[in-house]
């Protein structure tokens, strides 16, 4: 097998081209007027209602769009203001077709002053004077075309309206269906106490609660907007603020009982004492300290003013650090190779009913004060199912801990409850973005019957992956746990996910990986040569990661596997200084690619949740007409700014996972293998475009983790002429081991001595 290699050298980097503003109006989006005075008529009758209102000093209006809309084609000068509609943005949510998953269109909520909605009002007033007396009330491609055209000086208009300003509004209007005011949520969606989440407006959401009457000392949760109300008060809030409620969720989660197959042990396992293995931090209900494995776990009790209600509190948290800890010889068919693990176990809540919101208190306080620890295992998680239009409060939290503190949370993908029926979403925190949510499968990759799906926000695929989480309706496809003085044999995505804990602590903890390549790798190994295409399954994911560490780290003799790693500073990464062996003049690989990273993440945004995307190219590069390198990438990628756009935003989603943070492409591998041609001396290039929501650029700085996998079709090993052709190149290539790991980690903390 060969290694997997490791390649470091310099990227390049390139602002956005300083594109020249241009106003498209499509043919099959051409209207009248007639159209922009029923949005004039919404915009007058927002005024009136706001005017009135002297709850806030402002509006909140929420414009209705005509399709899922990209950035560029949201409202530019209507909304505006100083700031500009984008920064005016406080949430976005999803509109669905009937009885479909798939959102219809748009709805974005934005909070302006009313000096700014009069200039909105004025500013399409004059708008359609101008297209009724000119233009005979059209607006089309031509239209624009003809106010495009005319120079700064014989622009007819300029004592009435700027030119770009005219232009912006007939952009505005052709993709705005209406504007309204918005209730998120409805009182049929409360059901008990609830984390409630009010809109950021420029009041604060603790003088509203106030003025009803609420008492908000100790409802205070992770910002200014979000608050722990019972069901009377959330009921209360709702009706007198119907508005400016932008989310709430039920605050009570339930942890799913386990139905134990309880067997004797022999009680003679011994294990050798602990050294400096990795630690993971596993976050659960109460650790049995009557355990075989006792002393390679340190148990804190995070809630200790809470007590222990019966011995069972026990059995979940301690079967999951089982697992942990000495997996391989309980399960020796899922040996992974990756040796024993120490524990950080934690203590939050006990079996049954809990606090989220107390639970993910505590979270926040163990992470901060146990920064050594890089990965995190959460078997915690809701029987209810994640809303469509906004990400739970709990995995909110995690993604900020992870961006925070540079970690990783691998988290169980939640089980069906007994009653439920499938389908069924999954439950919180199994949402965050930037975790690694893993799922179950039963020994043959099927996925198990308890299985809950995705997307997240009708979009981001979750689960990420799967593993082995038994099947109760099969006794020889359980796990088989210690989670007391007995060893037992259990089921669920809660003993799925750490068998993935303890992969990604060997790829972080004991190879010395970023948590963003560590992720790739998992997810690269998961995807693999055989899916026909590049969409992740809703249950399983991007499919079932290897048992064996080996196999993700190394590679068949037939492939090439190399990983590259850097952060965002420009709009444009790349390097198009990859070579890539030719035999006989041609380029024999099949080639697939996968990229991650942790996004700033923002739950006020609603559906707009991710605040920084990352666009990959991988391919052969070529020069175009005007001499310039492009890449021909793998997966005829076109987003590019310097190629005309055709692509809708639900399209670019779609088919390049446009927002998400994980991007895997592939090519498919056929049954008849046709070479390459060769383009430039046979070097390819790996470009990735940076774009933000908004003008802050919170992507600076982000790191990124790429794994490219090459195959040879003709079954040659071609890996030495690769490493020998990329150090030509002045890339530093070292094999990916646990030998050459050390070696490296070992110069690094050398001391340099100087001659005197």
């Amino acid at each position: 097998m060969n290694d997997v290699l490791l390649l470091k050298g310099e990227f390049q980097k390139a602002s956005a081209s300083a594109a020249i503003p241009h106003v498209n109006i499509p043919d099959k989006k051409q209207y009248d007027t007639s159209k922009m005075k029923r949005i004039l008529l919404d915009l007058l009758k927002e005024k009136e209602y706001w005017g009135n209102d002297r709850i806030i000093p402002g509006a909140l209006i929420s414009v209705h769009y005509i399709e899922v809309v990209a950035k560029s084609n949201r409202i530019k000068s209507l909304l505006s203001g100083k700031r500009g509609s984008n920064e005016n943005i406080v949430g976005a949510r999803f509109a669905f077709f009937e009885d479909s998953i798939f959102p219809s269109n748009h709805i974005i909520t934005y909070n302006i002053s009313l000096d700014e909605l009069d200039e909105s009002i004025s500013i399409l007033e004059k708008t359609i004077e101008i297209i009724d007396s000119s233009f005979d009330g059209k607006v089309n491609k031509d239209t624009v075309a003809v106010i495009e055209n005319y120079r700064r000086e014989n622009y007819p208009f300029k004592d009435i309206i700027s030119k770009s300003t005219l232009l912006n509004v007939l952009s505005d209007c052709c993709y705005i269906d209406y504007i309204d005011r918005d209730i998120p949520i409805k009182p049929h969606d409360i059901t008990d106490a609830s984390i409630v989440t009010f809109y950021d407006v420029n009041v604060p959401a603790v003088k509203l609660l106030q003025d009803i009457g609420i008492e908000t000392l100790g409802k205070n949760l992770w910002d200014k907007n979000t608050f722990l109300l019972n069901k009377d008060e959330t009921l209360k809030t709702i009706s007198e603020y119907p508005y400016f409620v932008s989310m709430a969720t039920v605050d009570y989660k339930e942890l799913l009982t386990i139905e134990e197959k309880a067997v004797d042990n022999d009680g003679k396992r011994k294990l050798p004492e602990p050294t400096n293995e990795p630690i993971i931090g596993v976050i659960d209900t109460a650790f049995d300290k009557n355990v075989y494995f006792e002393n390679w776990v340190d148990y804190i009790d995070a809630i200790k003013e809470i007590p222990l209600l019966e011995e069972k509190d026990k059995h979940h948290g301690t079967a999951v650090s089982s697992i942990i800890v000495d997996g391989p010889y309980l399960n020796p068919q899922y040996d992974d190779g990756c040796g024993y693990f120490r524990v950080r176990h934690f203590r939050v809540a006990n079996s049954g009913k809990f606090s989220s919101s107390s639970v993910m208190k505590n979270i926040r306080e163990i992470v901060s004060k146990n920064t050594d620890i890089k990965v995190w295992n959460l078997s915690l998680g809701s029987r209810l199912p994640i809303g469509n239009n906004f990400i739970s409060p709990e995995a909110a939290e995690l993604d900020k801990l992870q961006n925070e503190f540079d970690i990783i949370f691998v988290v169980a993908g939640t089980n069906i409850p007994e009653g439920g029926e499938a389908p069924m979403k999954i439950g919180a925190p199994a949402d965050s973005l930037n975790s690694l949510t893993v799922n179950a499968v039963r020994k043959n990759n099927s996925p198990a019957s308890y299985s809950r799906t995705g997307p997240v926000l009708s979009f981001f695929y979750k689960p990420d992956v799967s593993y082995y989480g038994g099947d109760k309706n099969d006794d020889d496809d359980m796990i088989h746990v210690c989670p007391g003085s007995f060893d037992s044999y259990l089921s669920g995505t809660s003993f799925s996910a750490p068998w993935i804990s303890r992969k990604m602590a060997y790829l972080i903890g004991v190879l010395g990986l970023s948590r963003e390549v560590a992720k790739a790798l998992i997810i690269d190994s998961a995807a693999g040569w055989n899916r026909m295409d590049d969409s992740p399954s809703s249950t399983i994911g991007y499919g079932v990661v290897p048992i064996r560490i080996e196999d993700i780290i190394k590679t068949k003799d037939d492939e090439i596997r190399f990983v590259m790693s850097g952060s965002i500073e420009s709009y444009t990464t790349y390097t198009y200084n990859l070579p890539v062996p030719i035999s006989n003049g041609t380029q024999p690989f099949y080639a697939r690619a996968t990229l991650c990273y942790s996004p700033v993440c923002d739950r006020n945004q609603g559906v707009d949740y991710t605040s920084t995307e990352m666009d990959i190219h991988f391919g052969r590069t070529y020069k175009d007409k005007k001499g310039r390198i492009q890449i021909n990438s793998i997966n005829e990628n076109t987003q590019s700014d310097d190629i005309k756009q055709v692509l809708t935003e639900y399209n670019a989603r779609n088919n390049y996972r446009k927002w998400d943070n994980i991007k895997h492409i592939n090519e498919t591998i056929k049954t008849r293998s046709k070479p390459k041609k060769v383009y430039e001396k046979g070097l390819w290039g790996l470009s990735i475009k940076t774009k933000e929501r908004t003008s802050d650029k919170k992507g600076r700085g982000l790191q990124f983790g790429v794994v490219v996998t090459l195959k040879e079709m003709f079954g040659e090993n071609r890996i030495e002429d690769f490493i020998q052709q990329c150090q030509f190149r002045g890339w530093l290539v070292n094999r990916l081991s646990v030998e050459n790991m050390n070696k490296v980690n070992i110069v690094a903390e050398e001391m340099l001595k100087f001659d005197d």
